[in-house]
């Protein structure tokens, strides 16, 4: 009997995946029939993102998985009729395409680039920055994102600081956890990291209380989801210059709204969720081995704590 795979997702992303997850399904040497349209207690699989309109999966009494196509699950993870396992995207293209922004935006900073393009006016003054041993970055959430991007800036020599909700142990980074954790972690960070999921435990994660133990003239970068940051707090603490700068890629309503006072805020930048993504040829990848792994009896990867919410 042929596995039946359900894509669901926006339809315009079906004629993009459905010839790589023709190719990587075949090379795993799977029966299978692939489609937009079966019959519900016909699926043995579903590939999803949130746009593509499935919520009720009572009626899909077949399935064995839900492999998401999205590295964050906030929109499915407390979703009561999904009793299968679910997998978030963990997509090598997506980690490197966040490894490269991430470590764009701290080079930025450290380097003092915006002072060199923006403040010019003939004025010869030599100021070179520290090195990277003397800067002082904190990612808060350790994650397969977070711990990319804090390897990648250990490798580069910066001092980095991790902060997870729980202990974990990465070479070449001090890892703190917990409230104490995170107090210690802000207090001495010049540059701010997100990278935690969304999760009602993770909303204003940076707020009044937080952003003020940060060193003064901080900065922070968010790449990972928008309700970690209270907007409110940080615009106060942006003109109290306790923040010196900002960098937004992610926010509570998208696209941005045009009235937002982000827009017309000195000392924020804004880029459009442009971070990283998942990358179609190499998440197709993934999602072809985890349904090869489920055919064979293996564990799925990248398996959702449903309590956690990631």
């Amino acid at each position: 009997m042929p596995v039946n795979v359900l894509f669901s997702a926006r339809p315009a992303l079906w004629p993009v995946y459905e010839p790589l997850l023709t190719k990587g399904l075949t090379e795993a040497g799977l029966d299978f029939r692939l489609s937009t349209d079966f019959e519900p207690d016909q699926v043995d699989y579903v590939v999803y993102a949130p746009n593509g309109g499935l919520l009720d999966f009572t009626p899909y009494t077949r399935l064995k998985a839900v492999l998401s196509l999205w590295a964050g699950v906030e929109k499915i993870a407390g979703n009561e009729t999904l009793t299968v396992p679910l997998a978030r995207m963990v997509d090598h293209g997506l980690t490197q395409g966040m490894i490269e922004w991430v470590v764009g935006h701290v080079l930025r900073y450290h380097l003092g680039m915006d002072q060199h393009i923006t403040v010019q006016d003939g004025v010869w003054a030599p100021d070179a920055p520290p090195l990277a041993t003397e800067r002082r970055v904190c990612v808060l959430g350790l994650g397969a994102l977070g711990e990319a991007v804090s390897c990648a800036l250990a490798a580069l020599n910066f001092d980095v600081t991790g902060w997870s909700r729980s202990t974990k142990e990465i070479a070449g980074i001090t890892c703190l956890h917990g409230a104490d954790g995170l107090h210690a972690a802000l207090s001495q960070a010049e540059i701010v990291v997100l990278l935690l999921p969304d999760t009602p435990a993770t909303t204003n994660t940076l707020n009044t209380e937080t952003l003020a133990l940060l060193p003064n003239g901080a900065r922070i970068i968010n790449p990972g989801r928008g309700p970690l940051i209270d907007d409110e707090a940080l615009l106060g603490a942006l003109n109290s210059g306790q923040v010196d700068h900002a960098t937004l890629d992610v926010f509570r309503v998208e696209p941005l709204p045009a009235d937002h006072p982000y827009w017309r805020h000195p000392n924020v930048t804004v880029t459009p969720h442009i971070a990283s993504e998942t990358r179609p040829a190499t998440a197709a990848q993934v999602i072809c081995d985890n349904i090869r792994r489920g055919e064979e009896g293996e564990p799925f990867l990248h398996l959702v704590d449903r309590d956690l919410g990631y």
